[in-house]
């Protein structure tokens, strides 16, 4: 299989790409998980509504401050005028590829038509296209889908088509429908007959948590790459993970809990100065769950952190708990491994600040 993909003029570094999350993928978490290994990032999902654009969420969405390349934004909409005009928008603030969403499955994005909702209406998935690709002709456009509408209507093949018509340059697919939402497993046998057909890179989305599943997707679908999402919140080393397997076929070492100490105070101070010390505070709160999730004593940790609204506070607690676990044990562990039922020690940390 070959090691790399091309979107446009972007050489990916290797076949491991960030999906769009909303309230996720923002600039210090793409920052983070391309330090970690992965291959491009793409943002979450920004608004194609120029009424919005000098909103504070919308100029943080846009804040490319200092990433590294190929800047990759993800906008959304259902109209193509404003598409196009948000496409421009983006572009002039840095943006070196532009997604078109079409596969979100949010009922407040598809109630207004947009996200995998336009799949209904493949007319006006041309024109979309047709218009977001004529805005930024030395941009690469790319477009995230779904499956379809429902098991009934799986017109991925349809949309192929479209998007290959209409210059689209990379086509990402998760591997259910809209009507799926993220419930039951993803299927791959649509992915492998589109990029049995496609003309342009073909991206695989869907339940890709492990190495080895990676390493399945990749060989079973024969797509240029894999596109990860839930399974890298709290776990962004997941990437250089399934690049190690991906090269060597073994696995790396589970990470030393002084290293992932050190990725989450870096994160948290990202999270921090990027949303200032009270939004950063709040956000940070998920991501400290994500990281910390199964892990010994961590249940009485996130009771104890979501309760704390300080910066000096939220640091403290994260540093004490990641010193005791460090005395437990130098690799991370977790409730199903625990040998030695070190529970009661660990959650000594949420007692701190309480």
């Amino acid at each position: 299989m070959p090691t790399l993909m091309r979107i446009g003029n972007h050489l990916l570094k290797n076949r491991l790409i960030v999906a769009p999350m909303a309230g996720v993928t923002d600039r210090p978490f793409r920052q983070l998980c391309k330090k970690l290994g992965a291959g491009m990032a793409v943002s979450e999902m920004v608004t194609s509504n120029s009424l919005l654009y000098g909103s504070a969420k919308t100029a943080r969405r846009a804040n490319h401050e200092g990433e590294v390349d190929p800047i990759s934004v993800q906008i959304a909409g259902a109209d193509p005028a404003m598409m196009a005009e948000a496409a421009r928008h983006n572009v002039d603030r840095g943006a070196q590829i532009i997604d078109i969403n079409m596969g979100c499955p949010a009922k407040k994005i598809c109630n207004v038509m947009a996200g995998s909702a336009l799949l209904q209406d493949e007319t006006l998935v041309a024109r979309i296209l047709d218009a977001v690709v004529k805005a930024v002709p030395d941009v690469p456009v790319t477009l995230k889908i779904r499956t379809g509408w429902d098991r009934e209507h799986r017109n991925a093949l349809s949309i192929l088509g479209i998007a290959e018509n209409a210059g689209v340059q990379a086509l990402a697919m998760h591997g259910r429908t809209r009507a799926c939402a993220y419930t039951g497993d993803a299927e791959y046998d649509t992915i492998r007959v589109v990029k049995a057909a496609a003309r342009i890179p073909i991206i695989a989305n869907g339940d890709i948590t492990t190495p080895e599943k990676a390493q399945f997707v990749l060989a079973y679908t024969g797509a240029d790459a894999v596109m990860i999402g839930r399974a890298a919140q709290g776990r962004p080393w997941i990437f250089r993970e399934i690049e190690h397997f991906l090269n060597t076929g073994t696995h790396l070492p589970q990470p030393e809990v002084s290293e992932i100490h050190a990725v989450l105070l870096e994160h948290i101070h990202d999270l921090h100065a990027f949303y200032g010390d009270v939004a950063g505070v709040r956000v940070a709160r998920k991501h400290i769950s994500w990281y910390t999730r199964g892990l010994v004593g961590s249940s009485a940790f996130r009771h104890t952190m979501n309760r704390l609204d300080s910066v000096s506070d939220q640091l403290n607690v994260v540093n004490e708990y990641f010193a005791l676990a460090a005395r437990a044990d130098n690799r991370l562990r977790y409730e199903n491994n625990d040998e030695n039922n070190n529970t009661q020690d660990l959650s000594a940390a949420s007692r701190l600040a309480a």
